[in-house]
Parts: C-alpha cells; sequence; structure tokens
C-alpha cells in the first residue's frame, strides 16, 4: 500500500480503529469483479454500480450473486506484515453560521483514528472455475489509499474430507451451509463478521507443497443466515 489504509471497522467512543483484515466484500468491489463485463457478472440496470449509484444503500446480495453464476470467489485478507498509525484530527469550520450536512464519505468530524501504515502486506485468495486477470493497482478504503496486487498461482489442489483447521479469515455466511464449524474466534466488522482459527467439518482444498493452508470446498456468496 502506497498510503495510509482507514475504514472504521471498531468504534471505541471517538477512536476509530482499522483492523487488519480487509472483508472479501470490499475486495470484491476494489478487484472491480462487481458489475462487469469482463468478467461477465453485469447485474439489473436499476442495480448498476459501474456508472452512477442513485442511493447509497449496500446491494451486496445482487452485486455478489453473479459473481457465483461466474465460479469467482474471493477469500478476506488477512495480514502478513503491518504497522499502525495513530492519527487525531478535528475538521473545523470557520464560518459564523453553519448548517449540519451529513458527509458525503461517512467519515467522523473529529477523533482518532487508528490506521494501517504504508507498506503493509496482506494475503488473499481467489478461487475461479477459469483464468483471470486482475488489475495491477486497486484502490482500497475511506481514502482510497493505492495498493499493488500481486498474482500468484498456487498448484492444483487436492480435496480431502474431515475435521481441519482453516488459519485465514472465512465470512460465516459462505462456509456455514457447505460445512459444519465446530470452533472460531470472531472479528467484528460489518456488515457481516468475519470468523478466523476455524475448526470445521467438511470438505477442504489442501495443497502438496504448502501443508499449512486449508480452504473450505464450494464457498459462494450468501446473504441470509
Amino acid at each position: 500500500m502506497k498510503k495510509l489504509l482507514y475504514y472504521a471497522s471498531r468504534e471505541i467512543g471517538r477512536l476509530y480503529e482499522t483492523e487488519a483484515i480487509i472483508h472479501n466484500y470490499a475486495l470484491c468491489y476494489a478487484l472491480g469483479l462487481v458489475d462487469s463485463k469482463i468478467y461477465s457478472t453485469t447485474v439489473a440496470e436499476e442495480d448498476s454500480y459501474r456508472y452512477f449509484c442513485p442511493e447509497q444503500v449496500p446491494k451486496y446480495e445482487e452485486h455478489l450473486t453473479p459473481l457465483n453464476q461466474q465460479g469467482i470467489y474471493v477469500t478476506p485478507a488477512r495480514s502478513l506484515n503491518h504497522s499502525s498509525i495513530l492519527n487525531t484530527w478535528k475538521y473545523a469550520n470557520n464560518n459564523y453560521h453553519v448548517e449540519m450536512e451529513k458527509t458525503q464519505k461517512n467519515i467522523p468530524s473529529f477523533g482518532r483514528a487508528k490506521e494501517i501504515a504504508p507498506e503493509s502486506k496482506f494475503e488473499f485468495f481467489v478461487i475461479s472455475q477459469k483464468e483471470l486477470k486482475l488489475s495491477k493497482w486497486i484502490r482500497l478504503g475511506k481514502w482510497m489509499s493505492k495498493a499493488e496486487v500481486t498474482v500468484e498461482q498456487l498448484p492444483k489442489p487436492k480435496i480431502t474430507e474431515g475435521i481441519f483447521i482453516c488459519t485465514h479469515p472465512l465470512n460465516p455466511l459462505d462456509v456455514m451451509f457447505t460445512n459444519q464449524v465446530i470452533s472460531y474466534d470472531v472479528v467484528n466488522m460489518p456488515p457481516v463478521s468475519l470468523i478466523q482459527n476455524v475448526q470445521m467439518r467438511g470438505q477442504y482444498y489442501q495443497f502438496e507443497d504448502i501443508k499449512e493452508l486449508k480452504l473450505p470446498v464450494r464457498m459462494e456468496y450468501r446473504f441470509k443466515g
């Protein structure tokens, strides 16, 4: 990342903290996978995301369901190495007459923000039925921080079944219908809290040269628990 990464994943009074995990919904938008002719994920005109959003209401189901239809799935991203910076700010207005208006980006007017520093590195996985060409540079967070995407193709996995532990963060809605989730740690993060260090029973991908990496099979975007 080339500048501070900020999004309020946790609010403690006037402290707005950026968790060192990037939600898989956010990654889908940042990677340009949503409502894309390139990836055959276009949506109905009334739900269009590419050109103009007439209302600030999330349409995750409408936007992400076409990815399921194309066999594309993106996991949340975890930090491989990162550091945080604490910034304090206050927005002031010197006018004698001030009308309270909503901010355009849902950014608080004063407080402290714990942000992810430049040069931090995150890892996520893209599972696809066909080869995808992803953008080399993407934008993340409220400040539209620039991040470089490095793609490494993994060897063909073997599908195994049984009890396993996935240390990579997961979206619980996307795995709970195809696997029996036994135990996990919760990462509070809107719009859907994530889970990590997950022990579960079911089918999973196992890679010969990366023994510690185990990912659930048949992950897809779901929106009702």
